[in-house]
């Protein structure tokens, strides 16, 4: 296959969401033709930074989540808080640029601080192909929209916040999930349970936390094996500690699992608790979702919003566990329904990767202030109010 041109994928390995929808990504831009580059955005960072975003943010998960709920709610609230963000990244814009190949006809990024670096780069002119951004989450928070990026692609019931009349447009599209999860790929339910040493005739819930094992997965666990209606099947990622504390409880408890849709077809229910990639797989394969014990932060808002759109269904407290779960049963290998639409992710960056070189400069009106010149504008306009 003659090649179409070189793609730049952008993640990061905070969890393991932002990374495996850029390699579903690139997977598939692949098969169209196209050469990809994967950059994880933590090694363009300088190491307080990548210390920050990676490894405080997870300890603050499991030990301060009301910090980080509070700090995802400033963030969410206030437009100050993302222009300072994008300040503080200012020193960084040089590095980012280098990390772009020349013969690149198209950015995309998964993770939302590589947009605070890339959307200011291209608005200068400093970067002169499209660079559009797959939103992982179905909350679109406020850190992932920067001028200056060309497009957002998010997902079917994601909820946008207010912006500008000239912002940049979200297009919606399938999720960016293996096609092994999908239909066409079923495997037998007993010969899953098979494969993982599960009970063939026990009603099954997967719990799952994400790569880090994030949230109160013990007590959901305890909890949802209290319930008595069906047996606990946990999935602790690369959280070895919490392996080990469960394994002395409990049977059917795994680490890093690298088969996750012949687990999903072998249970009846999954449980989660932030609504991100694992969830978007379940509702692929049609494998029913509760949400229990939330994450703060971005997990509180997803799970709200697929509550409201009856994706899933969330319980508030334990009592509510149980009717959740024989509820949701019910409504096994229905439709995906996060398919209806007909875009997918590698056909739009395809059609903006054709676009012309003498086209892809950002015309949009550069309405917003620069960087240094908004933030002390906001903090002096923040400082009357309070006189």
């Amino acid at each position: 296959m003659e090649c179409r041109g070189r793609v730049l994928v952008i993640s990061a390995d905070v969890g393991a969401g932002h990374d495996t929808a850029a390699g579903e990504l690139a997977r598939r831009l692949r098969e169209r033709g196209f050469t990809v580059d994967r950059l994880n955005l933590l090694d363009v960072l300088p190491r307080p930074v990548r210390w920050m975003l990676r490894e405080a943010y997870r300890d603050m998960l499991r030990r301060l989540p009301r910090g980080y709920d509070a700090l995802f709610t400033l963030t969410a609230r206030s437009r100050l808080s993302v222009a300072l963000i994008r300040g503080l990244l200012r020193p960084v814009r040089r590095r980012m640029g280098r990390a772009v190949p020349p013969d690149t006809l198209a950015v995309v990024t998964t993770y939302p601080f590589a947009n605070q670096l890339l959307g200011p780069l291209r608005r200068q002119g400093r970067l002169t192909v499209p660079v559009v951004s797959y939103v992982t989450d179905f909350a679109l928070h406020p850190t992932w929209l920067s001028p200056g990026v060309d497009r957002y692609y998010a997902l079917r019931h994601a909820e946008v916040p207010p912006v500008d009349a000239d912002a940049t447009p979200v297009t919606t599209v399938r999720p960016l999930v293996s096609p092994a999860f999908g239909g066409a790929h079923r495997t037998d339910r007993r010969q899953a349970r098979r494969r993982f040493g599960l009970p063939e005739r026990d009603r099954l819930a997967l719990i799952v936390a994400g790569a880090w094992g994030a949230g109160d997965v013990e007590t959901t666990v305890a909890e949802v094996g209290a319930t008595g209606w069906a047996r606990p099947v946990v999935v602790c990622g690369r959280n070895t500690p919490l392996y080990d504390r469960l394994r002395r409880d409990w049977e059917h408890v795994f680490g890093w699992v690298d088969d996750m849709p012949t687990l999903m077809r072998a249970v009846d229910v999954v449980v989660e608790n932030a609504g991100g990639l694992t969830c978007q797989e379940a509702l692929s394969a049609g494998v029913p979702v509760v949400t229990y014990r939330p994450l703060p932060g971005h997990g509180r808002a997803n799970a709200g919003i697929l509550a409201r759109a009856g994706l899933t269904r969330r319980a508030s407290s334990a009592e509510q566990l149980r009717p959740a779960l024989i509820e949701t049963s019910g409504r096994r290998d229905r439709p995906a329904p996060l398919s209806a639409d007909p875009a997918d992710v590698e056909a739009l960056v395809t059609e903006m990767a054709a676009v012309p070189g003498d086209r892809r400069a950002y015309h949009r009106p550069r309405r917003h202030l620069g960087d240094a010149v908004a933030v002390v504008a906001a903090l002096l306009a923040s400082s009357r109010g309070r006189r």
